[in-house]
Formats: structure tokens, sequence, C-alpha cells
């Protein structure tokens, strides 16, 4: 969450983030969509989750569903450009087939799991075994914390990597997804954090900081650092239910409130002329491909969604994006936001904007409604919602009933951009063929 790293807020002990960030650029207006398998999958083709059909909750083990094949994904597009290309940790972009996986999808090696969590010691998701290395299921690291495993992983690659050929590593750290479980030392680096929830959550973030601190160390050791560009990103906005916190943000995962999409991220190192600053424009999840490809030394795909920004984070200049759209799902559930797009300074949410609408401090109790009612829903499904994000960052004060021209302006917009959205592709059946105990009990590709 936008408020769970040290440099957002001082108890937070992420000193190596923090210091990453500060000789850095970091980027203040960057944006993800409010779950995690849309916006691995904007992050890894430059598109739009609703030009995929993803735009709806996330990709449960049992659907037949992953990112579309036709779609390139970054480490396909720089293995064209001679990277060895290499992954560590969470997937979450589709498993049913091995097409789908992510050394069928330009990656030369994976440690990791592919569904949503599993737990952090005996690597359980969905009651059955869900990791690997490359295509092979792990079973001999029952009761090892995984976040040390990917470390260690992390740093046996840089140690190998031949330094004549770039590089791209990518870790998707599933740190601090819930279950909330990390060694007891972190934890109590928080004795004054009341809940045992938040002190487990800070935790884990705290171990994260600490794995990158390894991860750099190694960098150096091997003598890359000075040539590596380090981007650092979550995926969507913290929890509260599960003790994540953007604070002063309004909302949290599930909506499209900044709280839900506005994400922490930085950039570090090779190619940044400008450091030590922020960059204030905004930028979207579906630009990293493009940019990281520039930055590489390669041409944007201009059929995608994506721009280039690596010129303009480069120089810290204005970036070249005007607007984006923060979601667009026609069949929306009662827990996910259903559309938002923001143009310029102004910020346009149509219908129910998510589960958690409000601003959640950190360490204070909250009830939670995770089914909100028809009433509810209903009251939603025509309204607008319109804030100038410049001025009112933290979405205080709705301008939809003075400043009706711009509703409708924005409201076209997006009418126009989603046009050709290809409806969610969300099966409600689970698919029998997914079964593990047809796996050895292991999830696996191979069933459609």
């Amino acid at each position: 969450g936008w408020n769970d790293v040290g440099y957002h807020n001082l108890a937070m002990k992420t000193p190596n983030i923090d210091k990453l960030a500060r000789e850095g650029l970091i980027l203040n207006q960057t944006y993800f969509q409010p779950l995690c398998s849309p916006s691995r999958h904007a992050f890894m083709t430059g598109y739009y989750p609703y030009r995929a059909g993803l735009q709806h909750l996330v990709i449960m083990p049992w659907q037949p569903v992953c990112s579309p094949q036709k779609m390139k994904f970054l480490p396909q597009r720089l293995q064209d450009l001679g990277y060895a290309t290499h992954m560590v940790g969470k997937w979450h972009l589709g498993m049913c087939n091995w097409d789908c996986t992510p050394t069928y999808r330009g990656f030369d090696s994976f440690f990791g799991f592919y569904h949503a969590k599993a737990d952090y010691y005996s690597h359980i998701s969905y009651k059955y075994l869900d990791y690997r290395d490359n295509e092979k299921p792990v079973k001999n690291l029952n009761g090892t914390y995984s976040t040390f495993t990917f470390t260690s992983r992390a740093q046996d690659i840089i140690k190998k990597h031949n330094s004549s050929q770039p590089l791209f590593l990518y870790m998707a750290f599933p740190i601090p997804h819930e279950p909330l479980q990390v060694p007891q030392q972190y934890e109590d680096l928080y004795p004054n954090t009341m809940s045992k929830g938040r002190r487990q959550y800070s935790g884990m973030v705290s171990a994260l900081d600490e794995a990158i601190g390894n991860i750099t160390d190694q960098l150096r050791e091997s003598g890359m650092y000075d040539d590596t560009l380090i981007v650092f990103t979550s995926d969507n906005g913290g929890s509260p239910m599960d003790h994540g916190n953007n604070y002063p943000l309004r909302g949290a995962k599930f909506t499209v409130y900044e709280g839900g999409t506005r994400v922490v991220s930085f950039v570090h190192g090779a190619g940044l002329q400008k450091t030590g600053e922020a960059y204030e424009s905004m930028m979207h999840a579906v630009d990293w491909s493009d940019t990281l490809v520039a930055a590489a030394g390669g041409e944007p795909d201009m059929r995608d969604d994506g721009v280039s920004q690596w010129t303009a984070i480069a120089q810290n200049s204005p970036g070249p994006r005007t607007e984006l759209v923060y979601n667009f799902d026609p069949d929306s559930a009662p827990e996910q936001g259903h559309a938002a797009i923001r143009v310029g300074d102004y910020k346009l949410i149509h219908g129910y904007p998510g589960l958690f609408p409000d601003w959640y401090k950190v360490d204070q109790q909250y009830e939670f409604n995770t089914e909100p009612s028809v009433l509810e829903m209903l009251e939603h499904t025509e309204r607008y919602q319109l804030f100038n994000i410049k001025d009112d960052p933290t979405e205080q004060n709705d301008l939809a009933q003075s400043k009706p021209d711009i509703v409708k302006k924005l409201s076209q917009r997006l009418q126009m951009l989603t046009k050709n959205a290809l409806p969610p592709n969300y099966p409600l059946v689970p698919d029998p063929k997914s079964d593990p105990t047809h796996f050895d009990n292991v999830w696996s590709p191979g069933w459609c």
C-alpha cells in the first residue's frame, strides 16, 4: 500500500527500499489495476485488461483462462534484443495450458508458483501444492519460508550470469500478500504496533526489504550494480482487511479510488540522468513494456495501449501520457470497481467504486462489509463521481454535480476507449479437468 514504505511512513522499517528510492527517481503518479491478474497482464503485454477479457476479478486455479497468447510478453520482446530472461515468484497469469506458463512466454527459467497466493512455508495453494522449478514441482522445501528461497534463487541467477549478455530478472515477490506469515524476528521490529495483524504485515514488508538489500548486494559483488536499472512497483493498493494501508489515499485493493490503483513505485540506476527527485507525470502499468524495451534499445509496439516513458523518466521531463483507464468491467462484481477514467487532472468514476471506499488509518479497527447490499449496488449503478486529482489527490470533494460538462466529456471518452472491450472471461463453474488429484496432488497445466 501507499503507506507501507518508509519513504511515505516513518513507522515502516524499509531502509533498502528507501535508499534506492531516494537515490533514484520516485514515481508519484504510477497506476496499476485494482487487482493482481489484471495488473500483471497490463505490465507484461502493454494492453489494458478490458482488451483481453481479464478485467473481472482475478484468474482462479480452476478456470481455463490465461493472458491471451497472441499478445507478446515483455520477456519475449527482450529476448529478441538478446537478453537472458529469468522469473522468480508469483505468476498469476494463467496455467491451464503449458503455453500459458512462464517458460513458454519468454522466460529462460522460472522458480515460484502459478496462482494468487500460497502458504509461505508449505507452499500449498487452495489445498494443493503450487511450487515449481521451471516445469517441475518442488516437494522438498516444505517448511522453508518462500521469501528466503526466492532471494537465494535470484542471487544464484546473478552469480551465474555471463555479464557480457544483458539480463532481465523479474522478481515477483508475493510478500506481503496474505496469508500473514513471517519469521518472528521481523514481526519483532514493530513492538509499538497495536494489532498483531499489522505487526505481521509490517514484518513481511521488512522481510521484503531485506531481500531487496541482499539482491542488490549480489549485484554489487558480481560487478553488475552500476549497469542495472531497478524498477520497484506494487501491483495494486494494500488491502485493509489484511492490514495493508494506503492512507491518506482513499480506498484500497478492489477499488478504482486512488488507494486501490496508485502504487508505490520508483526507478534506480543505469540510464537515469536526474536522480534524487520525483517524477510527477502519469504512468500506467501498460507503459512498462514499451518503457523497458526502449531502455534496452528496442522499438515500441505501436498497436498496444502503452507509451514508452523512458526518455521522460531518464531526463525527468514531462511524460507523454495524458489519460488512463483505471478499469472497465461491464459485469462488475459486487466487490470490484466498475469503471473509471482520468483525463488530465480530472478523474471520473462510473458506478460502484469497489469494496473499500473510505480512508483507513493505520492500526484502527474497522468493520468491513465484503457483500454490499443489492440496494447499495443499485444506488451506484448510474452514479458518477468526479475529482480533480491534482488539487484533491485524496478524493474528498466530488465535483460531479457542479461540473456536468466535464462529467459528460469524460464519460464519452470512456465509452469511446472501451467500445471494443471484450466481455470478461470469467467462467463461474470450476473445470473438473483442473482437479490436482489428476496430477499427483499438484496444481498443474495440461488440461485446457
